[in-house]
């Protein structure tokens, strides 16, 4: 078994050479966020990642979280790793100031989350959701529950649950039925909840859930769901814990992966009502849940990176040490480590320069998120804001569909060792494949993609990346970088086709559109990454001619990215074919005839 061990260097050069920490420190509210700063964090993260939450991944993932008389336990360890976590003050790192938090843009909590999901996913899913809440109650909440409930919810004292679809409704949550009754200065929530993560567990003294419902005079369809704040217990004058609310778990789910990580089933109002807390405004609780749901998607597309990482690591760390068989075109000597193969080359290049475009793609978009909020130029506020609505989608969707290949990929490399669960390389594949799934699947990112943020804009955000990644390839036309250069345009041409054939299409033929959206979202992220890899390339070889340069880090950039530039980017032609001339015969069957 492989230990994680956190890629310092890699996301170091991304956060300070593609995401441009530099451009991050000057917002307002940022002035302290330095390269020292930075590096700090993030090295006392890695060692949590390392030391705390690593050893803990395999025991989660065998015992996995316990339901008995609607008490959910955790597995060995993890209330202990979880008042660590705590106590080290890592819950409030994008916190609000105001209330406890310790402000650090996206650029840097990101990254640290990033590790945390590499060496324990199912644990980091818990303050991940926590900090999801308080995004949407920052924005949101009136002072009064600011002030009862963020600090808690900063200091990790109390954890936080988003409870948006019901059985019926699926991802349609025009569908759902909870119900919100007035009562005095609250509400008596009632119905059932599924799939909330980490919903009832053991690891703090309160869970604040987020629970959308409707008031009995709303409007039918989405226009007529609120937010609520339902707390697990009820506070004291003091803001202590008191009663129990009429809220319980009723079971949990058996699942695929992420065994130590509770998928709940929630009941609410069996006794008459849990009491609930509205969230601003009436009937305006789905765009509410959007704050915490983008928030929570761009943190997925993070999972997906992270997972990806700890696949690979393990992989790698197997291709050193198993040994079978001897070098091509040798028929005597000594038996060599898998990694001399040139296959198990080809997979393990496969996988790092991939997860390198996905990082870089997932940091930009944070350092994006940064600006959209804090820029002091209301013009770069909504150029960023509409960049940012734009790479949520391909990020989520992207880094975690090329996840499940990567962790596939790492199960191929240890051959049928991977298919046996004592090896670990299984459970990367089993955890990732739920990233494509929830905070909206691939196929509803990519609809969220072609639909409102490049069919109803006109393309207008997708031409204008377009357009900045056309600058890259001038500076990449000679020397040894050229063959990057010559991939990019081409992968880049095939993106302008496709997002102008989606542009004219969308209006007259948006199921046309529809039907090709996920190929589209995979050619926007396959050129993104090959962008972000050309970067990185162009700024490996300018180090290389400073003094005391990290030579072989630099080298081995240029080298991933020449890798991408040849194996990856190709794809995007065939993407393009997709998009542009597949959408008929998706629809052309009749139900009859599947």
């Amino acid at each position: 078994m492989s230990s994680y061990v956190a890629p310092l260097k890699d996301m170091l050069f991304v956060i300070n050479e593609l995401a441009g920490l530099n451009e991050v420190s000057k917002l307002p509210g940022c002035e302290e966020v330095n390269a020292e700063l930075v590096e700090a964090v993030l090295g006392e993260a890695a060692k949590f990642a390392e030391e705390v939450l690593e050893p803990l991944n395999r025991v989660g993932d065998k015992e996995g979280a316990k339901l008995a008389d609607h008490v959910v336990t955790s597995p060995t360890g993890f209330k202990a790793a979880y008042q660590q976590f705590r106590d080290a003050g890592w819950n409030g790192l994008g916190g609000l100031v105001d209330y406890g938090g310790q402000g650090l843009p996206h650029i840097v909590s990101n990254p640290v989350q990033e590790m945390w999901n590499s060496s324990n996913m199912a644990f980091c899913l818990c303050p991940m959701l926590t900090s999801g809440v308080m995004e949407a109650l920052g924005h949101h909440a009136s002072g009064d529950l600011l002030q009862r409930y963020m600090p808690k919810l900063n200091s990790g004292e109390w954890s936080g649950t988003m409870n948006l679809t019901e059985p019926q409704a699926g991802s349609d949550l025009a569908a759902i039925r909870s119900k919100a009754v007035p009562e005095g200065d609250h509400y008596k929530i009632s119905g059932t909840k599924i799939f909330i993560t980490w919903g009832e567990h053991d690891m703090t003294r309160n869970i604040v859930h987020l629970v959308l419902a409707r008031l009995p005079d709303a409007p039918e369809g989405v226009k007529g769901i609120s937010l609520f704040v339902v707390p697990k217990f009820m506070l004291n004058a003091d803001g202590s814990p008191g009663a129990r609310n009429d809220v319980k778990c009723i079971s949990i789910e058996h699942k695929l992966g992420i065994h130590a990580s509770p998928t709940c089933v929630m009941q609410y109002g069996d006794a008459g009502g849990a009491v609930g807390y509205l969230v601003g405004e009436a009937n305006r609780g789905l765009e509410y849940m959007f704050t915490m749901m983008n928030h929570a998607r761009l943190a997925v597309g993070l999972e997906g990176v992270a997972v990806a990482e700890r696949a690979y690591q393990h992989a790698l760390t197997y291709a050193k040490t198993r040994v079978q068989g001897r070098e091509v075109g040798q028929r005597s000597g000594d038996r060599v480590t898998i990694i001399h193969h040139p296959d198990v080359r080809r997979m393990l290049m496969h996988m790092k320069s991939q997860i390198e475009a996905m990082r870089a793609l997932a940091y930009v978009a944070a350092a994006t998120l940064d600006k959209a909020k804090s820029h002091p130029d209301a013009a770069e506020k909504r150029r960023n804001q509409a960049l940012i609505d734009l790479l949520i989608p391909v990020v989520k969707a992207w880094c975690t569909e090329q996840c499940v290949e990567i962790a596939s990929t790492g199960v191929q490399i240890h051959g049928g060792m991977g298919f046996v669960e004592e090896t670990g390389a299984a459970q990367y594949l089993r955890d990732a494949r739920i990233t494509t799934i929830y905070e909206g699947t691939t196929g509803i990112q990519a609809n969220d993609l072609v639909g409102r943020k490049v069919g109803y804009e006109k393309g207008a955000t997708a031409l204008a990346v377009i357009a900045d990644m056309r600058k890259i390839v001038a500076a990449l036309a000679a020397g040894e970088l050229a063959q990057i250069g010559k991939s990019l345009a081409a992968a880049i041409d095939a993106l302008e086709e496709a997002t102008h054939w989606i542009v004219e299409t969308y209006p007259q033929n948006p199921n046309a559109v529809f039907a090709v959206a996920v190929p589209y979202l995979r050619l926007f992220g396959t050129v993104g990454g090959g962008w972000m890899m050309a970067r990185a390339a162009l700024i490996a070889q300018s180090r290389c001619a400073e003094a005391n340069a990290d030579t072989p880090f630099y080298d081995a950039k240029i080298t991933t990215a020449q890798f991408y530039s040849e194996h990856i980017l190709p794809q995007a032609a065939a993407f393009r074919q997709t998009v542009i001339n597949g959408a008929a015969t998706v629809m052309a069957l009749t139900e009859a005839q599947f």
